[in-house]
Protein backbone atom coordinates (compact mmCIF):
# COMPACT_ATOMS: atom_id res chain seq x y z
CA UNK A 1 0.00 0.00 0.00
CA UNK A 2 2.02 2.89 -1.11
CA UNK A 3 -0.25 5.33 -0.07
CA UNK A 4 -2.43 4.63 3.01
CA UNK A 5 -6.32 5.78 2.86
CA UNK A 6 -5.74 5.80 6.52
CA UNK A 7 -4.87 9.36 8.29
CA UNK A 8 -4.64 8.35 11.86
CA UNK A 9 -5.56 5.77 14.61
CA UNK A 10 -6.47 6.75 18.25
CA UNK A 11 -6.71 3.92 20.84
CA UNK A 12 -8.21 4.37 24.10
CA UNK A 13 -9.09 1.99 27.01
CA UNK A 14 -9.92 2.83 30.53
CA UNK A 15 -8.26 0.64 33.20
CA UNK A 16 -10.96 0.45 36.40
CA UNK A 17 -9.81 -0.40 39.81
CA UNK A 18 -10.98 -4.11 39.73
CA UNK A 19 -8.57 -4.88 37.01
CA UNK A 20 -4.92 -5.68 37.00
CA UNK A 21 -3.70 -2.02 35.18
CA UNK A 22 -0.87 -4.43 33.66
CA UNK A 23 -3.14 -7.08 32.38
CA UNK A 24 -5.54 -3.91 30.40
CA UNK A 25 -2.15 -2.44 28.69
CA UNK A 26 -1.15 -6.01 27.47
CA UNK A 27 -4.33 -6.48 26.17
CA UNK A 28 -4.30 -3.15 24.44
CA UNK A 29 -0.42 -4.41 23.05
CA UNK A 30 -1.74 -7.49 21.38
CA UNK A 31 -3.98 -4.48 19.10
CA UNK A 32 -0.71 -3.19 17.68
CA UNK A 33 1.38 -4.37 15.47
CA UNK A 34 4.56 -6.04 17.20
CA UNK A 35 7.30 -3.70 14.73
CA UNK A 36 5.93 -0.60 16.56
CA UNK A 37 5.04 -1.38 19.97
CA UNK A 38 7.97 0.59 21.57
CA UNK A 39 7.10 3.44 19.26
CA UNK A 40 3.50 3.88 20.48
CA UNK A 41 3.49 6.10 23.59
CA UNK A 42 0.13 6.25 25.77
CA UNK A 43 -0.46 9.55 27.51
CA UNK A 44 -1.96 8.53 30.71
CA UNK A 45 -4.43 9.92 33.08
CA UNK A 46 -5.71 9.28 36.60
CA UNK A 47 -9.73 9.71 36.86
CA UNK A 48 -11.98 8.71 39.48
CA UNK A 49 -15.31 7.05 39.06
CA UNK A 50 -18.44 7.93 40.26
CA UNK A 51 -18.10 6.78 43.60
CA UNK A 52 -14.80 7.89 43.85
CA UNK A 53 -13.17 4.93 42.39
CA UNK A 54 -10.02 4.93 40.51
CA UNK A 55 -9.84 4.59 36.74
CA UNK A 56 -6.77 4.79 34.88
CA UNK A 57 -7.46 6.02 31.19
CA UNK A 58 -4.47 5.30 27.97
CA UNK A 59 -4.66 7.27 24.49
CA UNK A 60 -2.90 7.38 21.88
CA UNK A 61 -2.80 8.49 17.99
CA UNK A 62 -1.08 6.49 15.77
CA UNK A 63 0.23 8.54 12.18
CA UNK A 64 3.38 6.74 11.53
CA UNK A 65 2.07 5.41 7.49
CA UNK A 66 4.33 2.05 8.13
CA UNK A 67 3.01 1.44 11.77
CA UNK A 68 -0.77 2.08 10.31
CA UNK A 69 -0.74 -0.46 7.99
CA UNK A 70 0.46 -2.97 10.37
CA UNK A 71 -2.30 -2.09 12.51
CA UNK A 72 -4.94 -2.57 9.88
CA UNK A 73 -3.14 -5.77 8.92
CA UNK A 74 -3.01 -7.22 12.92
CA UNK A 75 -6.84 -5.99 12.96
CA UNK A 76 -8.02 -7.50 9.97
CA UNK A 77 -6.04 -11.03 10.24
CA UNK A 78 -7.47 -11.30 13.75
CA UNK A 79 -11.10 -10.39 13.43
CA UNK A 80 -13.24 -13.43 12.77
CA UNK A 81 -15.61 -13.71 10.24
CA UNK A 82 -18.44 -13.32 12.27
CA UNK A 83 -17.35 -9.69 13.23
CA UNK A 84 -16.13 -8.61 9.97
CA UNK A 85 -19.67 -9.91 8.17
CA UNK A 86 -21.11 -7.79 11.41
CA UNK A 87 -18.90 -4.43 10.79
CA UNK A 88 -20.27 -4.98 7.07
CA UNK A 89 -23.72 -5.53 7.44
CA UNK A 90 -24.05 -2.38 10.10
CA UNK A 91 -21.16 -0.78 8.73
CA UNK A 92 -23.73 3.07 9.05
CA UNK A 93 -23.59 2.17 12.88
CA UNK A 94 -19.91 1.85 12.99
CA UNK A 95 -19.29 4.69 10.89
CA UNK A 96 -19.41 8.52 11.29
CA UNK A 97 -17.65 11.66 9.55
CA UNK A 98 -14.93 9.42 8.00
CA UNK A 99 -14.17 7.03 11.01
CA UNK A 100 -14.55 3.53 11.66
CA UNK A 101 -15.26 2.65 14.97
CA UNK A 102 -14.55 -0.15 16.46
CA UNK A 103 -14.45 -1.67 19.90
CA UNK A 104 -12.92 -4.74 20.90
CA UNK A 105 -13.26 -7.05 24.06
CA UNK A 106 -10.20 -6.26 26.46
CA UNK A 107 -10.31 -10.01 28.12
CA UNK A 108 -10.30 -11.60 24.62
CA UNK A 109 -7.51 -9.64 23.24
CA UNK A 110 -5.54 -10.36 25.88
CA UNK A 111 -5.93 -14.06 25.22
CA UNK A 112 -4.90 -12.83 21.46
CA UNK A 113 -8.48 -12.83 20.05
CA UNK A 114 -10.69 -9.82 18.55
CA UNK A 115 -13.93 -9.49 19.18
CA UNK A 116 -16.76 -7.07 18.86
CA UNK A 117 -17.95 -6.06 21.72
CA UNK A 118 -19.51 -2.73 22.83
CA UNK A 119 -18.86 -3.00 27.25
CA UNK A 120 -16.13 -1.57 28.71
CA UNK A 121 -13.79 -2.40 25.22
CA UNK A 122 -10.39 -0.80 23.79
CA UNK A 123 -11.69 1.28 21.51
CA UNK A 124 -10.11 1.87 18.04
CA UNK A 125 -10.70 4.70 15.91
CA UNK A 126 -9.57 4.69 12.65
CA UNK A 127 -9.56 8.22 10.82
CA UNK A 128 -9.69 7.54 7.01
CA UNK A 129 -8.86 10.21 4.27
CA UNK A 130 -11.94 10.00 2.70
CA UNK A 131 -15.51 10.88 4.64
CA UNK A 132 -18.36 9.26 2.60
CA UNK A 133 -19.44 5.68 4.32
CA UNK A 134 -19.21 3.81 0.63
CA UNK A 135 -15.85 4.69 0.33
CA UNK A 136 -14.96 3.45 3.77
CA UNK A 137 -16.64 0.47 2.89
CA UNK A 138 -14.66 0.00 -0.11
CA UNK A 139 -11.61 0.87 1.15
CA UNK A 140 -12.14 -1.76 4.42
CA UNK A 141 -12.77 -4.52 1.67
CA UNK A 142 -9.55 -4.00 -0.06
CA UNK A 143 -7.79 -3.67 3.59
CA UNK A 144 -9.22 -7.01 4.72
CA UNK A 145 -11.21 -5.83 7.62
CA UNK A 146 -14.64 -6.77 6.04
CA UNK A 147 -15.53 -8.98 3.43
Amino acid sequence: MAQTPIAYIDIRVFSHATEDESKVTEAVKKVLAVDYIEEIIFEKHNLHGHYGNPITFFETRIKNKEALQAIVENLASHLNTLDKENLRSNIDAYTEEGSLYIRLDKQAAFQGEFKLHPIDPIHVRLRFKKQKTEDITKICQELGIIP
